[in-house]
């Protein structure tokens, strides 16, 4: 596994449980092209770029350079950096025939040719090419718990509130949500946060 600084953002739900197994990093899903008319999800990743900076990782289809072309002009160029995949031809083992391109996108490509093109994109890889830590002081479900945003009678006003108090999308589930928080704040920032709404 790869841990890397930035937070990947990918296109669709089957590229993050693809990433989630090969890449130790916040991984945010654009939902496709829904990211054009979603403001609060693009203000969510500029947030999270000017925090940690942002690493593309989207199909090599033309649907794909859409999208990152796309998030060339929502995010400062400076924070953001793209990896490339290879364009294979062939279809992912979930579908029954190939893309309309018939090229593999990023849940069908290995994750070695993933791992590389990690490598390749300049990411900042905690271990390898940098000093740099990130702390293991990570929010987790259980802290979510224990604030009262999950598992108790309150926890979706208050989920509600938050995000809006921090300007996230209002539909974000818990385990986005989760994500979020890990990207932009630590435990002890959450718990004042919380302790102010």
């Amino acid at each position: 596994m790869v841990k890397i600084r930035e937070a990947v953002i990918v296109e669709g739900r089957y590229d993050k449980i693809k990433l989630s197994s090969i890449v130790d990093a916040p991984i945010i899903e654009t939902n496709g092209f829904r990211i054009f008319s979603d403001k609060e999800k693009q203000s969510l990743i500029r947030k999270i770029a000017d925090t940690r900076g942002i690493l593309v990782l989207t199909d090599s289809d033309g649907a794909g350079f859409v999208i990152r072309n796309f998030l060339r002009g929502v995010v400062d160029k400076s924070k953001i950096k793209h990896c490339y995949i290879p364009q294979i031809e062939g279809k992912e083992k979930r579908k029954t025939q190939k893309s309309k391109e018939g090229l593999l996108g990023v849940e069908g490509i290995s994750n070695e040719i993933i791992i590389n093109a990690i490598r390749n994109s300049g990411a900042t890889i905690i271990g390898e090419n940098s000093n740099l830590l990130i702390g293991n002081d990570k929010i987790t479900k259980a802290d979510l718990y224990c604030l009262g945003l999950t598992g108790t009678e309150n926890a979706e006003n208050n989920r509600k509130k938050l995000l809006q108090k921090l300007n996230m999308p209002s539909y974000l589930s818990t385990n986005a949500m989760l994500t979020a928080l890990n990207c932009l704040y630590s435990f002890e920032e959450l718990k004042e946060l919380i302790s102010n709404l």
